[in-house]
């Protein structure tokens, strides 16, 4: 799957906030994600992330 800093994501799962997109913020073995709805950050594993969408949003760059 080709991901790029910048990308945003929507989830199959929502955010305890409501929201289900997120934001790329890190791409690697790790990935590091923004929600969209309240602004938290956290690092999900790689097999989790591309596991968990549904569909991507390709960045302005």
């Amino acid at each position: 799957m080709d991901l790029k800093v910048g990308d945003g994501i929507k989830m199959k799962k929502p955010h305890p906030c409501g929201s289900n997109e997120w934001e790329i913020l890190r791409v690697g073995i790790d990935f590091r994600l923004k929600c969209k709805g309240c602004g938290h950050q956290v690092m999900l594993p790689r097999k989790q992330v591309e596991k968990g969408i549904r569909q991507v949003i390709p960045g302005e760059k």
